[in-house]
């Protein structure tokens, strides 16, 4: 991996994209996984590259979900599987959802090589979706689940997901919960609970909640978090965020 000076003003953000690259030459990340990383690197820039207080709202009422749901699962594709390998670890560890690979484009020796890069930062909850099922109305490969795992859950957390198959999770009958930059894209307007954020701040952000919550002793507060989130006036306040942000820098810069 590529040496990054700490006093590049995007350090955090080269870092990263160097994770990615690493991924794609040890084949745990598919090269149109850097095209999307790109995209949404993109929205990063509107919104500061900062974690709103919108967006940890929206990572507290997740945490909420995970920690009160029957049968939790993390889904883990490549780009997630590059960038935030200890972090869903210790969620997993934390919670006791199991870790659940789910990929676009997927074989058999890289769903393995992508399970034993979790197993190397301690995961020991890994389904594979070898024993799998369909998902219905879903094109790709992602439409396999495992028998076991997201096939019989009640909360998803899907971070970095497609679209459709989003949509489907949700018709399904499944609480999603996903991370996505983008909040015009389908998985943000299908999702049950859209965290617009980058990916590697939400999973610090989202065991940090996770830790407090978990041991606050009182599971009518996380009901009354669940019950009072609204998806679609996330999002709103998420537009709203750009759109403000926008409107300073072109004052700004005299534009």
């Amino acid at each position: 991996m590529v040496t990054v000076s700490k006093d590049h003003p995007r350090y955090k953000s080269l870092v990263l994209r160097d994770k990615l690259v690493d991924g794609c030459k040890r084949g745990i990340t598919s090269v149109h996984g850097l095209i999307a990383h790109g995209r949404g690197e993109a929205f990063d820039y509107l919104i500061g590259e900062k974690s709103t207080t919108n967006a940890l709202d929206a990572t507290e009422v997740t945490s909420a979900y995970i920690l009160t749901a029957q049968r939790p699962i993390l889904s883990v594709n490549g780009n997630v599987a590059a960038l935030v390998p200890a972090e869903l670890v210790e969620l997993s560890e934390i919670t006791e959802a199991p870790l659940e690979i789910n990929l676009y484009h997927r074989s058999r020796q890289r769903s393995e090589k992508i399970e034993q890069h979790l197993r190397d930062f301690g995961a020991r909850r890994i389904l594979t979706g070898r024993d799998y099922v369909q998902l219905p109305g879903i094109a790709s490969e992602r439409a396999k689940v495992d028998q076991k795992g997201i096939f019989l859950s009640d909360v998803v957390f899907v971070p970095l997901e497609d679209g459709d198959r989003c949509e489907a999770l949700k018709k399904s009958g499944k609480m999603v919960l996903a991370v996505d930059l983008n909040p015009l894209s389908r998985t943000a307007l299908a999702a049950s609970v859209t965290v617009v954020d980058e990916l590697a701040r939400t999973m610090g952000n989202l065991i940090e909640f996770t830790r407090r919550m978990q041991h606050a002793g009182d599971k009518e507060e996380l009901e009354v978090l669940k019950s009072k989130f609204d998806n679609a006036q996330n999002l709103k306040t998420s537009y709203s965020i750009i759109l403000s942000r926008l409107q300073n820098l072109s004052e700004s810069k005299g534009v």
